[in-house]
C-alpha cells in the first residue's frame, strides 16, 4: 500500500476534477507536476470576474467565497475547485473568488496547463472528450 502523502493528496483532488476525467493515472501525475501548493491569507483575492486570469484552483484547506456582480453565488471547500473555464480559453473570469479563512490551494496556470497538452496528445484527447461532455449536459437542461 502506498502511504498517503503530499503527491498522493495532489493526485487525488486532481482525480475528482470532472475535467480531467478519462487522464490515465499517468496523465494525473503529468499534471500533478505543474500544479503548485499555495497558501493565502483570509481575505485575499484570488480572481477578479472579468479579468483575464490563467489561473485554476482546487481547494485543499479553507473556504472560499464566489461572487458574481458583488453577490455571493457560493461559498465551496475542500475538495472543490473554480477557473477551470479559464483554464481551458484563457477567457475573462466569469466570477471573483475570495479567501474567507486561511487556505491551502493547488494552483495551475494556464500557460503550464497548455504546455502539457501540447506535450502529451493522450491528456489533450481526454480533456476535449470532458468539455465535449460536459456540453452535451449543459445542452440537455437548456430550455428549447
Amino acid at each position: 500500500m502506498i502511504p498517503e502523502g503530499p503527491v498522493n493528496q495532489k493526485q487525488d483532488l486532481l482525480e475528482q476534477v470532472p475535467l480531467f476525467a478519462g487522464i490515465s493515472a499517468a496523465g494525473i501525475e503529468e499534471l500533478g507536476a505543474i500544479a503548485d501548493e499555495i497558501d493565502v491569507r483570509p481575505g485575499t483575492v484570488l480572481t477578479h470576474e472579468g479579468a483575464r486570469e490563467g489561473f485554476f484552483f482546487i481547494v485543499m484547506e479553507g473556504t472560499v467565497r464566489i461572487e458574481r456582480g458583488g453577490h455571493i453565488v457560493n461559498t465551496i471547500g475542500p475538495g472543490a475547485f473554480f477557473g477551470e473555464i479559464a483554464l481551458i480559453d484563457g477567457g475573462p473570469r466569469t466570477a471573483t473568488a475570495i479567501a474567507e479563512t486561511s487556505c491551502r490551494l493547488l494552483s495551475m496556470t494556464y500557460q503550464m496547463f497548455h504546455e502539457l497538452l501540447d506535450a502529451s496528445p493522450e491528456i489533450r484527447t481526454a480533456i476535449l472528450g470532458g468539455v465535449g461532455r460536459r456540453l452535451r449536459e449543459l445542452d440537455e437542461f437548456a430550455p428549447t
